[in-house]
């Protein structure tokens, strides 16, 4: 049985992880590079600025849903799914369906207009995932960081 609950700090170890295999996944092993101890404040300390969900099944972290808030000029708040994660030997077994659908939940609740993510382009599995949801793909935007 999976469990869907709210991220807890003890889980952080176990959701880094995640991310680290997903960073693998996409291609990009050596990108990770927050430590723990800003992960733990960042979602945890005086001014948590994320949210999660986690999958858990037989008191293991199979799967991640982690958000943040953000603002639309046009829109007003909406969640950012920053990642959605089921660990490789779990996809497939609808971990995936489940951690969105309670994120999707979490921002009805909150009153949000809306959720946004990123798909990589090759993505084909996760693109056919989100097709299901009748989510709407942009292709006049192009990603645009700063990084420091």
């Amino acid at each position: 049985m999976v469990i869907i609950r709210a991220a807890q700090m003890d889980d952080c170890p176990a959701m880094l992880e995640l991310i680290r295999e997903l960073a693998e996944y996409e291609r990009q092993p050596h990108a990770v590079t927050v430590s723990m101890e800003e992960f733990v404040d960042s979602g945890f300390g005086d001014h948590p600025v994320w949210g999660a969900f986690v999958a858990e099944r037989n008191s293991r972290i199979v799967g991640l849903a982690l958000y943040y808030i953000r603002y639309s000029t046009w829109k007003g708040r909406r969640l950012y799914l920053e990642d959605l994660i089921v660990t490789a030997d779990e996809r497939g077994a609808g971990i995936g369906k489940l951690l969105l659908d309670r994120t999707i939940a979490f921002a009805q609740q909150q009153g949000y207009s809306g959720i946004m993510w990123q798909v990589l382009d090759w993505n084909a599995p996760a693109i056919a995932f989100y097709k299901k949801y009748q989510a709407d793909f942009d292709s006049e935007w192009v990603n645009v960081s700063l990084n420091f």
